[in-house]
């Protein structure tokens, strides 16, 4: 009788199991048709263990070329908050002050750009100007053409004043991680973040854009140029890929979320100020939208009662959303720019948040 009513039990709960499983499919398929997503990666986190990982879709229509959980995705602007845990790192090692002028570690800045503190380039409050004009083009490809442009101009508020994102704020960061750390960007993220995580994907491929050739990589897709479906090329100089060069899997994603959470790369009082929101100058805090609506080194922030949320955004393609009340964490990625999941995460994350 005992061993029957175990039976029963086991058969219950994988039944439950496999439900989930079931609905979450499900639940993304359909957001992929809605949204007309052409391949995605999904990996969900809670309690610090990966629950659930798949892959969906095509990572190449011209070959026919399905998504699997080792497709490597360029996860654009979520770089940030590598880029944000590796300022944190060195001001755990005593090497770094957020407080302090980036003057200290940069040379020939502007006058108006020397009093700025790290901490406000890190959260985009400095008022520097950005190298990509109002189209959001690049001034130029050229790395030292377009940082000496951008020197050239005004600046746009004063420091503290406004939240305004852009991109010369990683840039700079990128330069002084450099300069304390005596490596290069890549080499210091590499060993510091992927090497202790275990990411061996995102290591071996190093910081790229579209136009390197990168094994078992999405192609990428939009709709933005003509109504219709085609292939999208991002040119990222090297002094932007602070900002916006990793490519990765959900799956080393949402195993560098829990190393994070775990205190493997920064420790427990450090994480809190990596997470903290910014504040303005009047108090006020600040972020993306009305929904984003704050911002720390280089995580969007959505500041509620109810399940507040930490996150990143990418190429308006990739998002990962993490809940911490919940202990739980939802990664998607996609190939196609303007998929926006950062707008449909939350239907994901509800499927698995037990409510607090």
């Amino acid at each position: 009788m005992k061993k029957m009513v175990l039976l029963i039990a086991f058969i219950l709960v994988n039944s439950y199991a496999y439900s989930q499983v079931d609905k979450v499919d499900f639940a993304i398929k359909n957001l992929m048709l809605k949204n007309k997503i052409i391949g995605l990666q999904l990996a969900v986190v809670k309690n610090n263990k990966i629950i659930k990982t798949n892959s969906y879709g095509l990572s190449n229509i011209q070959d026919n070329i399905k998504v699997d959980n080792e497709t490597l995705f360029p996860i654009s602007s979520m770089t940030k908050v590598f880029t944000g845990v590796a300022i944190m790192q060195l001001v755990e090692s005593g090497k770094l002050n957020l407080e302090e002028p980036i003057s200290k570690y940069l040379d020939s800045l502007p006058m108006t750009w020397q009093n700025i503190k790290i901490k406000q380039i890190a959260t985009h409050i400095s008022g520097i100007p950005d190298v990509f004009d109002n189209e959001g083009n690049l001034m130029t490809e050229n790395n030292e053409i377009s940082l000496k442009k951008v020197k050239e101009l005004p600046i746009e508020f004063n420091s503290g004043e406004e939240f305004r994102y852009n991109q010369t704020n990683y840039l700079l960061l990128g330069k002084i991680i450099e300069k304390i750390s005596g490596k290069t960007f890549e080499k210091y993220i590499s060993e510091n973040q992927f090497e202790k995580v275990k990411m061996i994907n995102s290591a071996k491929t190093g910081l790229t854009d579209y136009y390197d050739i990168v094994n078992h990589s999405v192609k990428g897709y939009s709709y933005f140029r003509t109504g219709k479906l085609t292939n999208i090329y991002e040119p990222i100089p090297i002094s932007l890929r602070p900002a916006a060069g990793i490519s990765s899997t959900a799956t080393e994603i949402a195993k560098w979320i829990i190393a994070l959470q775990n205190y493997k790369l920064i420790n427990e009082e450090n994480l809190k100020i990596l997470w903290e929101p910014i504040t303005l100058n009047d108090g006020k805090t600040a972020g993306m939208n009305n929904f984003l609506n704050g911002y720390s080194l280089g995580f969007n922030m959505v500041l509620r009662d109810k399940n507040p949320i930490i996150g990143s955004m990418g190429g308006v393609r990739s998002a990962f959303f993490i809940y911490p009340k919940n202990n739980v964490s939802v990664v998607i990625l996609t190939n196609l720019q303007g998929s926006h999941p950062e707008n449909f995460i939350e239907e994901i994350a509800n499927l698995y948040i037990t409510e607090k």
